[in-house]
């Protein structure tokens, strides 16, 4: 698993061993980051369910200046630490605008900026989505709420389908019905 785009290209990204987080692969951020490469330089993530990192890294990679990442796992927590390490070198920075909060995505309070994150990435274990998308999603509205533009990337088994109120669904990237799929969602205009 590697940063796939931007400044880190190539850095090696670590994940837990075990069953713990099942990481964005790297041919799924790719897809992702090349559907919304405009909206990347300059913005600040929200990455919930975070894992190793990978795409809040990867946005830092590719020119966002900021952002938070929401895990749980300490073992998942301590690769983001070092995967960050790696990324930071690469991008020559010594001290990034980032914050690693260790605690459940659906619990936690979120970090509250002036205008709320411009990204945020969402990857929950597959067995909790249909109980908990709809709630981080209601939760956004409300953190979200003065954003003029805000956008979710939701990764899901492909069989899912999610229509949450108050959100748009503007695209779907990946096949099939077993598979991982990212769903890009937009603020629904009324």
């Amino acid at each position: 698993m590697r940063i796939t785009g931007g400044q880190a290209r190539g850095i090696p990204l670590v994940a837990p061993k075990g069953n713990a987080v099942r990481p964005a692969t790297d041919g799924m951020r790719q897809a992702v980051f090349s559907s919304i490469g405009h909206r990347v330089p300059g913005a600040r993530f929200l990455d919930l369910f975070a894992g190793s990192g990978a795409y809040g890294l990867e946005a830092l990679s590719r020119g966002a200046v900021g952002g938070v990442w929401v895990e749980k796992n300490r073992q998942a927590a301590d690769c983001i630490r070092r995967n960050l390490t790696g990324v930071a070198k690469s991008l020559g920075a010594v001290a990034l605008d980032t914050k690693l909060v260790n605690a459940d995505a659906v619990l936690a309070p979120w970090p509250r900026a002036d205008a709320g994150p411009d990204l945020v990435f969402i990857d929950p274990p597959y067995e909790i989505i249909t109980e908990v998308a709809l709630k981080l999603f209601a939760r956004l509205s409300e953190l979200l709420a003065t954003h003029p533009d805000p956008f979710v990337v939701f990764e899901m088994p492909g069989e899912i389908e999610l229509t949450p109120p108050g959100w748009t669904c503007a695209k779907r990237l990946g096949k099939g019905a077993h598979q991982p799929s990212v769903g890009l969602f937009l603020r629904a205009t009324t």
